[in-house]
């Protein structure tokens, strides 16, 4: 299905501050949909006036819809639908008298031109689009207080929107998931006390500590109360709880954490009073914080084990020194060098919030702890990017590129300089790696499965079984070795 951006680009004339205004209303008109019990669609005329196109549509949440099937990208001409027509050229909100039982259920159709006031331009703005709200009244019955309330509330909205008031220029960013007209609804006076509060938002504020009746209190002065002691009130709180600006907060007590979303309602040039949702978000902001300690947990356990890892080494490393046999002292050393390339991981895991790690560092440590131990002047060089890998590849994969590169070193080049080069390759589902060097080559009668080497024994294993890769080495091209690695990535 094409986006709005695409459907107004292609076939309107609405220039980019327009598009920019409709997103606006798109990404916040669930409100206007669930307070109205109604389907909206947005209606913009074609490039030549001839017709009108749907760019989106929204369901209710709060009742039966009218349209079961997607319209986004219907056209339909002019004439065809006289309330659409009616709203655009009078610029006002126009209702249908009568129920419409084409679809077989009665609905009621609506609606609203949508206006758009730019900062510092016409004061009476610009008619962009027009909002069609149809309502499935199959379920028709006597509305109680709180369907009187959205009613009202939606009206409100909607000559907002027809005024070009909503949505509101200077909104923050609306967060990740703001409260729902489902999720408790409080609705205000001009002096920002409470006309009518919703079941769910009053056993919101039973949970804050609230024991009065919420009805005709100063919402602003209540919430306050409930969340500071002898500290000073916060006046952002104070602004958002008593609904004069278009903002979002939250508020503690007692262990309950709750969520307001406060929206003015600003009609005729003057505030007749607010709406206020509210969602207790306690258990979401719980696990939250549990996933937050559970994080700081798992980094203090790698922190440590990397530096139980470096004390291993030092420890490896005190006992090679000791050690008057030449072979006794190589197999320490290499020993340390194993332990070191694991403990970089850690190391690295420490410091990120996920178990991810950006490879491309470890590869780079891990050469330059190679090239710093090298009795040949050989300093190995990075080709390519590993990426991001999870930490379950890039420890065996830090471990296996450590070997490859000390037997490139210590079998490759005898006291004389070369060239020695790690090449990485990411595609969409495996990762190449070749580690090539220009040093003495591999015997002709080398075979990978009968090697006796320690190193190369490790990097089979850790290829093969753990990362369930492939492993070939061979003479390099125009002389020297070349070892190629192909790994699956997780998906």
């Amino acid at each position: 299905m094409p986006t709005l951006s695409d459907l107004v680009a292609r076939h309107t004339a609405l220039d980019s501050a327009d598009v920019e205004w409709m997103h606006s209303l798109v990404s916040d008109w669930q409100l206007l949909a669930d307070l109205s019990f109604a389907d909206l669609i947005l209606w913009i005329p074609l490039r030549d006036g001839s017709s009108w196109l749907a760019v989106a549509q929204m369901r209710p949440t709060t009742g039966p819809t009218v349209y079961h099937d997607d319209v986004v990208g219907t056209v339909v001409a002019k004439g065809e639908r006289p309330l659409l027509d009616a709203a655009w050229t009078e610029h006002r909100i126009c209702r249908e008298g009568d129920p419409d039982w084409s679809s077989g259920v009665p609905v009621r159709e609506e609606t609203i031109p949508v206006r758009r006031v730019a900062p510092g331009g016409d004061p009476q703005g610009s008619v962009i689009g027009v909002i069609q709200r149809s309502t499935n009244l199959s379920s028709a019955r006597t509305p109680s207080r709180l369907e009187l309330t959205y009613l009202q509330s939606a009206s409100d909205l909607a000559q907002m929107v027809a005024e070009g008031r909503f949505p509101f220029r200077e909104d923050e960013p609306i967060l990740v998931r703001s409260p729902r007209v489902g999720d408790g609804l409080l609705r205000l006076d001009r002096a920002g006390r409470v006309t009518y509060a919703s079941p769910n938002a009053l056993s919101a504020y039973r949970r804050l500590g609230l024991h009065a009746d919420l009805v005709g209190a100063d919402l602003g002065k209540v919430t306050a109360e409930l969340c500071y002691s002898d500290e000073p009130v916060d006046e952002s709180l104070m602004i958002v709880a008593s609904g004069r600006a278009p903002r979002e907060t939250e508020v503690e007590s007692g262990g309950t954490v709750v969520q307001l979303r406060a929206i003015p309602l600003i009609v005729g040039g003057g505030r007749i009073g607010a709406l206020v949702l509210i969602r207790d978000v306690t258990e979401l902001r719980r696990r939250e914080r549990e996933l937050m300690t559970k994080d700081a947990t798992i980094r203090e356990i790698h922190h440590r084990v990397k530096n139980n890892l470096q004390t291993v080494a030092a420890l490896l490393r005190l006992q090679a020194r000791r050690l008057s046999v030449p072979e006794g002292r190589e197999a320490l050393e290499e020993a340390v060098r194993r332990v070191g390339s694991i403990a970089i991981v850690h190391e690295t895991l420490a410091h990120t919030p996920e178990e991810m790690v950006d490879f491309d560092d470890i590869a780079d440590r891990v050469m330059a702890m190679t090239g710093e131990v090298s009795v040949a002047p050989v300093v190995p060089r990075r080709l390519g990017s590993f990426g991001v890998l999870p930490s379950i590849v890039a420890t065996p994969l830090a471990m296996v590129l450590a070997e490859l590169l000390q037997n490139a070193v210590q079998h490759g080049f005898v006291r004389c300089s070369g060239e020695l080069t790690v090449q990485a390759t990411r595609g969409a589902e495996r990762l190449e790696v070749v580690v090539a060097d220009n040093g003495r080559g591999i015997p002709a009668d080398f075979d990978l499965d009968d090697s006796t080497s320690l190193g190369l024994q490790i990097v089979r294993t850790l290829v093969v079984g753990e990362l369930s890769g492939r492993l070939a080495i061979a003479p390099r091209e125009g002389g020297g070795t070349k070892v190629t690695l192909s790994l699956p990535l997780p998906s």
